[in-house]
């Protein structure tokens, strides 16, 4: 299987690494808005070219995935690039999910490809087990946490702002509200109540630190609903203090059965990932081998991971996973 990438960033050099484990997999082209020359692979053999001759390669690819750099790139990227290939992306706004998956949809089913969106691990993994959990336990409550860790969506977000000169966000889980959960009482939590949210932001020089706080802590979909803690710091104890980029979180379903619902039950499970961007390119390279077998099969359009029986993701047989995983 071949597979192109569109971007080299954290998640593209994930990609590029992931490829390497699976031997199924060939990655065969990158594609990039920078000199292409300015690009170092760490796999022999393979081309960077420039973002204005993919179409030319649209023969050598059998996915492409999108390694789009923030939130509104992968909106317009995919429903363009899926006119030409089959395509992957990570987009995770989930707010936007449904327009997302109706653009692309359409242009999909207009040129005979299919599109996967919003894989990873949240959305993603993450929602393959709340949909798990809802149809075993019918009657009950779902909870997400996300952390502690950095989050690469939020983390854009703030070096979008005007005077950020660079930055990163960390999501922490709030411990009461964990264990709250845990314990079974099943609580009303708000937003607010689950996740603080904590920047360390690198201003430009001479920039309005008020205007940056107010604008990071009022942004929607990212800041708005949550206590926002943001801290000015330099470029060097950025480097120094947050280089790694962690992340994890934990999915919750508590539910009940039996003929007078007596029998409580806590569906738990967790992610602790010493890797964000690598953790989440293994998860694409195995749902782009998923769509991969199902384009072959004729299907179009685009799909979630919810479309995606588990049998396409791994790379051996039937006969082998009924042998030794079932």
């Amino acid at each position: 299987m071949k597979i192109g990438i569109l971007g080299y960033g954290n998640l593209g050099r994930g990609i590029e690494a992931a490829i390497r484990q699976n031997d199924d997999m060939e990655l065969t082209s990158v594609f990039t808005r920078r000199d292409p020359s300015s690009v170092k692979l760490n796999t022999p053999g393979v081309g960077v070219y420039n973002v204005s001759e993919i179409v030319d390669h649209k023969d050598d690819i059998d996915v492409l995935v999108l390694c789009g750099g923030s939130a509104t790139d992968l909106p317009e990227q995919t429903p363009e690039y899926v006119k030409y290939f089959n395509v992957i992306d990570s987009f995770d706004t989930h707010a936007r999910i449904p327009e997302h998956f109706a653009n692309v949809d359409k242009v999909a089913k207009e040129n005979g490809n299919i599109a996967l969106i919003s894989c990873g691990w949240d959305p993603g993994m993450f929602s393959l087990m709340r949909l798990y959990s809802n149809a075993i336990l019918p009657e009950g409550n779902d909870y997400t946490f996300w952390g502690k860790g950095v989050s690469q969506g939020h983390s854009d977000a703030i070096r979008r702002v005007e005077g950020v000169k660079n930055g990163k966000q960390y999501t922490i889980p709030i411990d009461s509200a964990l264990e709250a959960v845990r314990s079974g009482s099943n609580p009303d939590l708000t937003t607010r109540q689950k996740h603080l949210r904590e920047c360390f932001v690198v201003p430009e020089e001479g920039a309005d630190l008020a205007k940056i706080e107010e604008t990071i802590k009022n942004m929607p979909n990212y800041f708005a609903d949550y206590d926002t803690i943001v801290h000015f710091i330099t470029e060097e104890e950025l480097q120094r203090d947050h280089s790694g980029i962690p992340h994890g979180g934990f999915v919750f379903r508590t539910g009940v059965t039996g003929l007078n619902k007596e029998n409580k039950h806590i569906i738990e499970y967790n992610l602790k990932l010493d890797s964000n961007p690598e953790f989440t390119a293994s998860v694409i390279v195995a749902f782009a081998r998923a769509i991969n077998r199902m384009h072959g099969e004729g299907m179009t359009g685009c799909k979630t991971v919810f479309d995606v029986a588990p049998a396409y993701l791994s790379p051996v047989s039937g006969e082998e996973l009924r042998a030794h995983l079932l």
